[in-house]
């Protein structure tokens, strides 16, 4: 078998792969390789999946092959997985919690550790990984915050481990990570304005806005005595 015909066969059986991996690296700078790869992805109805910002890749249904495969009725196309419609709206607010602040983070190349500091050629920087730049979230933070309207404790919990057994997220004792496929399988641009500009705006605006408040040296302020003259 060959390098192409390995690397295919790995990611069906593993589902992702780091990029890190020799075959994955190899094929993200090899055209040839990787060309050869999508062709036979391609044969049976799959493409390579594959994020700059992301540390994994996957493969998923082409578009022609979802209707065929999954039907317009049954199992729907968007939710092949048959997640619950709790555990959906879960994965939507981590995503929007962990992605959109870790994109955010390195399209301006600002890792963690670097926050708060200016760099005049931020664009010199290499792209931030995933690892680095992906916020973790507190399980007791996000139980306290979203727990009542995502079925309360015992659902909470139940859907966490199918998201993190379908590779979503990870879990550390009390902290949420991001997993292997949550910014690789979820399209960016497809959900992004959705929630920066829908249902989930306010939410985030308090979330930026109490993490502004929190950080250190964070200005306070100032309190005029003087009232303000009459209309």
């Amino acid at each position: 078998m060959d390098d192409a015909a390995l690397l295919i066969a790995e990611l069906l059986t593993r589902r992702w792969l780091p990029r890190s991996h020799p075959r994955v690296k190899r094929a993200l700078v090899d055209a040839e390789l990787f060309a050869l790869v999508e062709q036979r992805l391609a044969q049976v109805g799959l493409r390579f999946m594959d994020s700059i910002y992301a540390d994994h890749v996957s493969v998923a249904l082409l578009p022609p092959a979802q209707t065929a495969v999954l039907g317009e009725a049954g199992v729907n196309a968007n939710n092949n997985l048959d997640l619950p419609r709790d555990a959906q709206a879960l994965l939507v607010v981590l995503w929007a919690l962990i992605v959109l602040p870790k994109r955010e983070r390195q399209t301006s190349r600002v890792e963690q550790a670097d926050e708060g500091q200016n760099d005049m050629f931020p664009g010199a920087k290499p792209l931030p990984s995933a690892r680095l730049v992906s916020p973790v979230l507190s399980y007791k933070t996000l139980l306290e915050d979203y727990g009542n309207q995502l079925g309360k404790k015992m659902r909470l919990d139940a859907n966490l481990k199918l998201l993190e057994r379908h590779g979503f997220i990870l879990r550390r004792q009390d902290e949420i990570a991001e997993g292997p496929l949550l910014d690789v399988l979820l399209d960016y641009d497809v959900m992004a304005p959705r929630i920066l500009d829908g249902a989930l705006a306010d939410v985030l605006a308090r979330e930026r806005s109490e993490a502004a408040a929190a950080a250190p040296g964070a200005a306070t302020p100032a309190t005029d005595p003087t009232p303000a003259p009459a209309a």
